[in-house]
């Protein structure tokens, strides 16, 4: 066990500055505190690269002038975390390193106080991290973290993310937040479950999107609403999926489809241009392809539409717009594919009970998504806001009158007190981070994700729980022999 220790050579009364930010003040103390990122020994001289949020500074112990700090010193490793004081000075001529912001300056140390050890990592931080195996990079997460590339991947999300909240309240969007716990219903993927304490046998759900509640949210006014959501969705997992992720969620009321279509447009061209100005937007506007068209030129819903596919930083958006409003399932049965409140290409209920007898794969839906690459990174849709035609469509896939009012009742009442003409889409912004980051799977711009097979080997998750527990939430585990 490495218990924390302090080893104080003088006092420290200045204030902290930033290793990158040591050139701005050139010949004057300051305090410097990090992890200690490279130690070399030079002829009786220790360097001592100190890194923090900002990168890193070379700082020099000097035993000609200090000989007892020199000492502690040379007991410093790599990871320990250390605070240091001393005078910032030009390096000698020819020692300069131009890879780093303070590269042609150094401190000279005066104090130091060892603030913690650490033991040594089980891998090397200071690389890319690609040739270490996921597991031992997911246990250790938080070591994980502390590599440039993914300090650099994190605050880049930090920025895209800022620039979308501030691009959209500047429009008048209005950020709401939606619950996590809800209803279960049949929209697509499978539910992750919470049982309830106090309602013996019932359960919540995560939500697979707010879909429900952001557009519950035009029948109460808002007209434009975003958050940065959180969604679940229990399947399988690859390269660009997680059990949890996170999109922009955005819907609007008395907005056509271009309208939508433009807004997005805009939003994605502006954000890459003025955070990602090394990458080239293929074509604007963005091209706008029929499933039909696509599906007969590419035979894929995705294509990437790169002249060179081998160049990260070229970026070729397209829309894909009407898609059928129903497919096939493997088992034989009717789906959506979308999801049940995307609107169908129909001015009537009449024309889509007609239209649905005589061949539902035919219907067309006001359906889109925007395709980056070759990846779906955002899908929406106009939504359906009659309530009628809202119930024909569930009861045209199967589910009795009664069903519909168990699952969608709230919904189907809400439509009744005034609801508008509304759409949205809903890009996963772990995707599109990916992306623009040149990395290969989302994994690398999520500071904490699951393993490809949906495990946190950080955290031991999923885990078994307290006997105790599960009595109090009314369950029995049945385990498999």
């Amino acid at each position: 066990m490495i218990l924390p220790i302090t080893t104080v050579c003088g006092k420290f009364n200045t204030m902290r500055i930033l290793s990158g930010d040591i050139g701005n003040f050139d010949g004057k103390e300051v305090e410097l505190a990090g992890w200690v990122n490279v130690r070399r020994d030079h002829g009786g001289l220790i360097f001592i690269d100190l890194r923090d949020r900002s990168g890193v500074a070379q700082i020099v112990f000097n035993p000609k002038k200090e000989e007892k700090l020199h000492e502690q010193a040379e007991k410093l490793r790599p990871e320990w975390v250390i605070r240091i004081r001393g005078t910032v000075g030009r390096r000698p001529k020819g020692m300069e390193n131009p890879k780093i912001p303070s590269g042609e300056y150094e401190v000279s140390v005066s104090n130091l106080e060892i603030l913690t050890e650490a033991k040594t990592p089980p891998f090397n931080l200071s690389s890319d991290g690609t040739e270490v195996g996921e597991e031992v990079r997911m246990k250790y997460r938080y070591l994980d973290l502390r590599r440039a590339r993914l300090q650099r991947n994190l605050r880049e999300r930090a920025k895209v993310i800022k620039f979308i909240r501030d691009f959209l309240s500047e429009r008048k969007f209005v950020e709401i937040e939606t619950p996590i716990l809800g209803k279960s219903t049949p929209e697509g993927a499978r539910d992750y479950l919470v049982p309830s304490r106090l309602n013996s046998g019932k359960f919540y759900a995560l939500p697979q999107s707010p879909q429900q509640y952001k557009q519950l949210l035009m029948v109460a006014g808002f007209e434009r609403y975003f958050q940065i959501a959180r969604a679940f969705r229990d399947e399988d997992t690859r390269g660009d999926r997680q059990p949890e992720f996170t999109q922009l969620d955005l819907e609007m009321s008395f907005a056509s489809q271009d309208e939508i279509l433009n807004l997005t447009e805009e939003l994605f061209t502006t954000l890459v241009e003025k955070l990602y100005p090394d990458k080239k937007i293929l074509k604007k506007p963005f091209p706008r392809i029929t499933y039909e068209e696509v599906m007969k030129e590419y035979n894929s819903d995705r294509p990437d539409l790169r002249e060179d596919k081998k160049d990260p930083d070229e970026l070729a958006f397209t829309f894909i717009v009407d898609f059928p409003m129903f497919e096939k399932k493997d088992d034989g049965s009717l789906g959506v594919v979308h999801h049940p409140f995307t609107k169908p290409q129909v001015e009537s209920v009449e024309e889509f009970e007609t239209a649905f007898k005589k061949n539902p794969l035919s219907i067309s839906a006001y359906q889109y998504d925007l395709v980056l690459n070759g990846y779906e990174i955002g899908g929406g849709s106009m939504r359906i806001h009659n309530s009628a035609l809202l119930q024909a469509v569930f009861e045209a896939l199967g589910n009795s009158p009664e069903k519909v009012q168990e699952n969608f009742g709230h919904m189907l009442e809400a439509f009744e007190y005034g609801v508008p003409p509304h759409g949205g889409i809903a890009p996963g912004l772990d995707r599109f981070i990916m992306i623009l980051q040149n990395e290969p799977n989302i994994r690398e711009v999520i500071a904490f994700p699951k393993t490809g097979d949906g495990r946190d080997l950080m955290m031991d998750a999923p885990s078994e729980v307290d006997e105790k527990q599960l009595k109090e939430l009314h369950l029995k585990v049945k385990k498999e022999k």
